[in-house]
């Protein structure tokens, strides 16, 4: 009778609760380890082990199932072949004619390594880096200042500069050898000043042709990398700079530069590994001459594999290529994205 007067009075029975609070649970009532479920970000509350694996939208994976199969059979599996070629005795058969392919080791690298063939190929391949890659670097930076700062005619200049990047380089190479030829128009032009023996014929100018001739055609892709960086580059940096008095040459090496960094770094990244295959233009302009001149290390594999029938000493020139451009593109980017 007392609580229930209490109660009415609205006073607090002794040992009830406190008012306004809601009880703790005693640790014997509370729900067992097992029955609680843990949160994990991302993941829905009964997800199964395959949900697990296949992500919150296995639709992206059936997306990319049809590129990621075409990189297997295209690429991977190649790759793994040609490896596995590289350190064996391997020569062509007819259909169905099997036949040992012994383990040689590192004996196709040495032996391809001691031809003066290779050699020069490998040195033509650096001639063509040292002047296509700063060409391409400094070319497409400064044709994209312009067009940024330009204010009329840059969707014209935009779609000129990027033209020859889409067009098939059959074409392109038609329009060269018209020009470079022994009678072509730039000889017709310089006339007593024409090289002698002609641009292709020389081998000295045959691989510095062609390394221009490549630095213009992938110059328009480069060209709106570098633009789209450029329209990021705040402009008050640039008055900033002008206002504390520096000049344009200044402000340029001290804003733009260090703001397209990045995408200079992609710019030669690309630019190498654009020249590891180079196989097209020195194919179709001088078939590797004159005297191995413009002779390419993806030409030769081409040459040994399929003309000579020695895929194996092709596989080991094409690893030695692969290798030696990871090497570069490495260096490349580690010298590029340091602080």
């Amino acid at each position: 009778m007392k609580s229930l007067r209490d109660s009415r009075d609205g006073t607090q029975a002794a040992g009830d609760p406190p008012r306004g609070r809601h009880p703790r649970p005693s640790p014997r009532h509370a729900p067992p380890a097992a029955a609680t479920e843990r949160r994990i970000p991302g993941r829905r509350p009964g997800a199964s082990r395959l949900q697990r694996w296949l992500g919150n939208s296995p639709l992206g994976l059936v997306l990319t199932a049809p590129y990621t199969a075409y990189v297997l059979v295209v690429f991977i599996i190649p790759f793994g072949v040609g490896v596995w070629m590289a350190f064996h005795d391997y020569f062509f058969t007819a259909p169905g004619v099997s036949v040992p392919h012994p383990f040689v080791g590192l004996d196709n690298f040495t032996e391809v390594l001691g031809e003066e063939k290779t050699q020069r190929a490998f040195a033509n391949l650096g001639l063509f880096m040292a002047i296509n890659i700063p060409l391409t670097v400094v070319l497409a930076l400064a044709l994209a200042s312009a067009l940024n700062a330009a204010t009329r005619w840059r969707g014209f200049f935009r779609v000129a500069y990027y033209v020859p990047y889409v067009t098939a380089s059959v074409a392109t190479l038609a329009v060269w050898l018209f020009l470079f030829n022994g009678s072509g128009a730039v000889n017709n032009v310089l006339g007593p000043w024409a090289p002698d023996p002609s641009w292709l014929a020389n081998r000295h100018l045959v691989m510095p042709l062609i390394a221009v001739y490549v630095t213009w055609k992938q110059l328009g892709f480069y060209i709106l990398l570098y633009l789209a960086a450029l329209q990021n580059v705040p402009k008050e940096l640039h008055e900033a700079a002008l206002t504390d008095g520096a000049g344009r040459w200044q402000a340029f090496r001290a804003v733009t530069l260090p703001a397209v960094r990045p995408v200079t770094s992609l710019v030669i990244l690309l630019s190498i590994i654009t020249a590891g295959q180079l196989f097209t233009e020195p194919f179709l302009l001088t078939g590797g001459g004159p005297s191995g001149a413009s002779l390419t290390p993806a030409l030769l594999v081409y040459q040994r594999g399929i003309e000579q029938g020695e895929p194996d000493a092709a596989a080991a020139i094409g690893l030695i290529l692969v290798t030696g451009v990871l090497i570069i593109a490495t260096v490349a980017r580690r010298v590029m994205e340091r602080d």
